[in-house]
């Protein structure tokens, strides 16, 4: 198996964005021509310990306003005056855990995917390093925590299935550390590991 180093995720994000700048990547609803899509991006952090890569998320607490109790990766909606992906994804991240801005190596961008609550998600990965003191928000964000990239690539520990009248598909993993991951952010995940040739 090549080795998994920064200089080849970064070269490898670096690849999709010359063949798919223009791709919204997956859609979880279907999109019509008129539809006003919310703009948003998220975090995909990656931390290196015990001799392998990880990917971080968190679980998001019973008092968000959505998607509450499930696992995330740090993000949000775009604020007024943001002009890039990777401006409110560091942003988010800093107001759900406490990663600092300036700590996060950012290597480059996964296709945009429209989720089932009408945003338009970029996912920003980003490299930080661990440990890290992080300052969770308890109003958004009961824990963070992370999950090893060579199991999430591991086929057996997740399957995907088709919902029905539809050409749309779910992905679930099998639960890891108690946590859950499934929808938007295992499809992110998936398509990562994907743009890496791990699955």
């Amino acid at each position: 198996m090549t080795e998994i180093t920064e200089a080849f995720i970064r070269n490898k994000l670096a690849e999709l964005d010359r063949s798919h700048a223009e791709s919204d990547g997956y859609a979880e609803i279907p999109i019509h021509p008129d539809e006003h899509l919310k703009c948003a991006a998220v975090l995909v952090p990656l931390v290196f310990f015990q001799n392998e890569w990880h990917i971080l998320y968190t679980r998001r607490t019973d008092r968000v306003e959505s998607h509450k109790g499930q696992v995330s990766f740090p993000g949000g909606a775009c604020d007024e005056g943001e002009t890039t992906p990777e401006e409110t994804a560091l942003r988010e991240a800093d107001e759900e855990i406490g990663i600092r801005p300036t700590d996060v190596n950012i290597l480059g961008t996964l296709s945009r995917m429209v989720t089932i609550s009408k945003f338009k998600v970029t996912p920003v990965v980003g490299i930080i390093q661990f440990p890290y003191a992080f300052k969770t928000s308890g109003a958004e964000v009961a824990r963070v925590f992370t999950m090893p990239l060579l199991w999430l690539a591991n086929r057996n520990n997740y399957w995907e299935f088709s919902l029905p009248g539809s050409e749309r598909s779910v992905i679930f993993y099998h639960p890891y550390d108690g946590e859950l991951l499934w929808g938007a952010t295992a499809r992110m995940t998936v398509n990562f590991l994907k743009i890496l040739g791990l699955l």
